[in-house]
């Protein structure tokens, strides 16, 4: 998997403003983004609601222009989806009809007959994501932390360098989040991806980032960004009694509110 990782995953965010036009009349959700990622970080984005926050991420990810500015990917200009970038949104779009495995092979299917290589590689994945026995269960077989995990490994199928993630476990309760939460850590450190993460959990942000960069109310601007600064392995407990998570947890609530 490492080896496959499709190139460089630093990503450049450059006097990014995206404004959207209603019948009231245009609306600014994001006014002058700066934004620099290194290749292989985790970045959390926090933020009051209607922020920008999902805004920001689409245009990172292709998904939508940016109305003013640049994004590059591994010094390359973003100008639409990339397949150096997988997508992990709150709510896991499987097709209930088909197997996990036969889900995690459609982007295959795209370019023809899916070979041995790609379903050895799916299964690969499956197994990187604790679903190396349920290839060929359904989606309605799963718990709902279990589909998000598919939905994890169908966005690093084609070894993306870069993980787009939308409030992935927003929906899932707490102890399942938790344990979603250090699986998704167990997965970068193997597959070695950047991730992008918009939560609106402090906790969260905290436990799995490198950096947490805090968005002011809209329209979404760079107020703060926050290095988390605390080695590796971390635990929840930690981060809920540790007085250096405690500052940092009161810094970025502050800058929120």
């Amino acid at each position: 998997m490492n080896s496959s990782v499709q190139g460089d995953g630093r990503i450049q965010v450059s006097n990014v403003s995206k404004t959207f036009a209603s019948d009231a009349g245009d609306i600014l959700a994001l006014d002058r983004i700066d934004l620099d990622i290194a290749s292989g970080e985790f970045v959390s984005i926090v933020g009051p609601s209607g922020c920008g926050k999902s805004t920001l991420l689409r245009c990172i990810g292709g998904l939508i222009p940016a109305t003013q500015g640049t994004i590059e990917i591994g010094g390359s200009a973003i100008t639409g989806p990339d397949p150096r970038i997988g997508y992990v949104f709150q709510k896991a779009v499987l097709l209930p009809w088909r197997t996990i495995e036969s889900n995690l092979l459609l982007p295959f299917e795209v370019n023809g007959k899916p070979t041995r290589a790609d379903m050895a590689n799916v299964q690969k994945i499956l197994e990187m994501v604790g679903l190396g026995t349920y290839a060929q269960h359904r989606p309605g077989e799963l718990s709902g932390g279990m589909q998000q995990r598919v939905s994890v490994a169908r966005a690093l199928v084609m070894a993306p360098s870069i993980l787009m993630m939308d409030e992935p476990f927003g929906a899932l309760d707490a102890q399942t989040r938790e344990t979603m939460n250090e699986e998704l850590l167990r997965i970068w450190r193997e597959a070695k991806t950047t991730i992008v993460f918009v939560t609106h959990d402090i906790g969260e942000a905290l436990f799995l980032s490198d950096r947490i960069v805090i968005l002011s109310a809209q329209p979404g601007k760079v107020h703060d960004i926050v290095k988390v600064n605390i080695p590796r392995p971390r635990s929840f407990d930690q981060v809920e009694s540790d007085e250096r998570f405690w500052k940092m947890r009161t810094k970025i609530r502050e800058a929120l509110h």
